[in-house]
């Protein structure tokens, strides 16, 4: 069944997997634009920097070096934002003053040796080996009892904040669930429990039948541009299979994801024909050994460019203080990826 789209007019619609809202304004996407410019990334890095503190054989920034890693490569992280070691529980119970000490385990996780390479330019293979790793991280450090979520996550590009060009992503683990992923609990348990079936297991199905927001599909996986989309490009990867989280992905499923993860992000690149920017991070199952059964592992994608490769969208003002707002439809975003060809544009230019 369609849903109800209105394509002229502005309204809201509620994010099914947090509680969140969004404003949509399809008519002010014919509005002029005198706001800020970014510049372009350069695009020719070379495949070893001796510069760069995660190339292989350097030296770090804290003072360690690098192996000569050929393959995906994860190390602790120099500058953890979460410490292993430290007090746990509250630090005060005060109504206006609560604290809660927090404990976790981060580190980073290095996708290629080759510093010119990112995840679309890398080949099928390469990218379920990084499939592997993020699983591999999520069992090693959930087996933590003092661990309760392990967020993988990676932002690409200067303007989502990545320090470093360098292919890489992060972990970060903690003592307790973070709060996005809390809220997608509550409303996934809320969901279950009235239906009987994971939220996003319907979700998908309903999608797939709709075919309105699909950008890229196989046998195993669903990449869509997700009805209370945010950002403007703003993609959701989710199993067909009830999956809970990485670990328990199979090897098919495994091989799947890395295809499909190459023709989406090699779309993203084609829009604008730049190295395009996100911050992705996977949602699974808390680690704290208890039984989710309403949980549905997902990824998002959360890119921030909106008309071209150097007009980006900024989450300010009424958004700041009301609730988000974007301008572009989800079905208009997920129409212009479709289109976009699954040829690398580098590729095609035959850089």
């Amino acid at each position: 069944m369609k849903t109800f789209i209105p394509t002229e007019h502005p309204h809201r619609r509620r994010n099914a997997l947090n509680g969140d809202w969004v404003l949509v304004s399809p008519h002010r996407t014919k509005r002029p634009w005198l706001g800020q410019v970014e510049k372009l990334p350069p695009d020719d890095r070379p495949s070893y920097d001796p510069g760069c503190y995660l190339c292989p054989g350097n030296e770090r920034v804290g003072g360690e070096r690098n192996p000569a890693y050929t393959t995906t490569y994860v190390f602790p992280n120099d500058f953890a934002a979460l410490l292993q070691d430290g007090p746990r529980g509250p630090v005060s119970d005060n109504d206006l003053f609560q604290a809660n000490a927090e404990t976790g385990i981060c580190r980073v996780i290095c996708f290629s040796p080759r510093h010119d390479l990112t995840l679309p330019q890398m080949e099928v293979a390469e990218i379920r080996r990084v499939v592997d790793v993020w699983a591999l991280q999520i069992e090693e450090i959930g087996a933590d009892p003092n661990i309760a979520y392990v967020q993988i996550f990676e932002n690409k590009g200067a303007s989502m904040g990545a320090s470093n060009p360098h292919p890489h992503g992060q972990v970060w683990s903690s003592s307790s669930v973070p709060m996005e992923p809390a809220k997608e609990d509550h409303e996934q348990r809320v969901y279950f429990a009235r239906h009987g079936r994971p939220l996003l297991l319907d979700y998908v199905q309903a999608e797939l039948a709709a075919q309105e927001r699909i950008v890229v599909a196989n046998e195993h996986w669903v990449a869509l541009t997700p009805y209370w989309a945010v950002w403007p490009f703003e993609t959701i990867v989710i199993p067909r299979r009830h999956v809970v989280e990485l670990p328990a992905l199979r090897d098919d499923e495994r091989d799947a994801l890395g295809s499909l993860f190459k023709r989406l992000l090699t779309r993203y690149d084609n829009l604008f024909e730049i190295s395009f920017p996100y911050s992705m991070g996977w949602h699974g199952q808390p680690t704290d050994g208890a039984s989710y059964p309403h949980w549905q592992l997902h990824a998002h994608f959360y890119p921030p460019l909106l008309r071209s490769a150097t007009v980006r969208k900024f989450m300010v003002g009424y958004e700041m203080l009301g609730n988000p707002q974007r301008d572009i439809t989800p079905e208009q975003a997920a129409q212009r990826l479709r289109e976009m060809g699954e040829v690398h544009y580098r590729t095609a230019k035959g850089d």
